[in-house]
């Protein structure tokens, strides 16, 4: 009898795994909902089909009714190969339903590839029928006159569907509307003329076509608000004087150098001359005693020698003074 017992307890647990299992593979409850939703399902073929196939029946199904309530035909199969591609089928279906009621020609293909190709196809869809307002950072530029500007532009943009896959994103053009930012105000003859329009600059940014190549269109781009900054032109007018004052004095000091060395060579020649001078009066005495020893110079030649040389500088003596007094008065 215990054996008989144990013996009906595994059965009875074996049948209920393999009732949860046979729950599990055919889902019966999905079945039901889909039937009654209006989607015509075969349970072997799609529901046990998907399991067997590693998709989940419920993503399938569930998007399906959602579909077909809305209105719209989808092929279960293509739902199967794009959640086996890795792509949300979910929100693919979310934004074909947003687009038929927004009356946007979204097909399923397109939305898949822009699911794979990793943009939020649900957003973009919604982003078409409720364009966004995106915010450049502040942007700096330089008019003419010299002077700083510095503004800050609101851009509303809505999603172009046909260039989403391999468009440029928001980040293109916020660099796109800065640039033309940059060059309208560097365009401008003074600042107090963009302060005066500041329009001007929507306009003429507007007027580029940023756009080209985006997964956007630009519906609109408002200056929000511009400031004045910094003189830059003044700032580079002294860093430019600044600049010429230290090559002006490098170019004295260099002139100064050249002055110093050039006295320095002078002093070295007068002292190589004097040296000479000296040796050459240094000579002078042994000449003369030559002079004496040989008979060509006199006692009476030599002192009326010396005579001369004392009325010689007697005479320099007196003109140095005379000018010294002329100078003085």
């Amino acid at each position: 009898m215990p054996l008989a017992g144990g013996l009906s307890i595994v059965i009875i647990v074996l049948a209920v795994v393999a009732l949860i299992m046979i729950l599990w593979l055919v889902p019966i409850g999905l079945f039901i909902t889909a039937y009654f939703s209006g989607v015509k399902v075969k349970i072997f073929r799609d529901l046990v089909g998907m399991r067997l196939r590693k998709v989940s029946p419920f993503v399938i199904i569930r998007s399906l009714i959602a579909a077909t309530k809305a209105g719209l035909k989808l092929d279960i199969g293509m739902l199967e190969a794009h959640y086996l591609a890795g792509g949300n089928v979910i929100k693919v279906v979310s934004a074909l339903i947003s687009a038929n009621k927004a009356n946007l020609p979204l097909h399923f293909e397109k939305a898949a590839a822009i699911d794979l190709a990793g943009r939020d196809v649900d957003q973009a869809v919604k982003m078409s029928v409720n364009p966004k307002v995106i915010e450049t950072p502040l942007v700096a530029a330089v008019a003419k006159d010299g002077i700083q500007l510095k503004a800050i532009a609101r851009i509303t943009v809505r999603t172009n569907i046909e260039r989403l896959v391999g468009g440029a994103g928001e980040a293109t053009i916020l660099a796109r509307v800065g640039e033309g930012i940059v060059s309208t105000i560097g365009s401008s003859d003074t600042h107090k003329a963009v302060l005066e329009n500041p329009d001007s600059i929507s306009k003429v940014v507007l007027s580029k076509g940023l756009d080209s190549g985006t997964a956007f269109e630009i519906l609109s781009i408002d200056i929000a608000d511009v400031d004045v900054g910094t003189n830059i032109g003044a700032i580079l007018q002294t860093d430019q004087a600044e600049a010429d004052l230290k090559v002006a004095r490098a170019k004295a000091e260099e002139r100064r150098a050249a002055a110093v060395a050039s006295e320095q060579e002078m002093i070295a020649e007068v002292a190589k001359m004097r040296a000479k001078v000296v040796e050459a009066e240094a000579e002078i005495p042994k000449a003369m005693a030559e002079a004496f020893r040989s008979g060509n110079l006199g006692i009476m030649d030599y002192y009326n020698m010396k005579n001369i040389q004392s009325d010689t500088e007697m005479r320099n003596s007196i003109a140095g003074t005379d000018k010294d007094k002329k100078e003085g008065n």
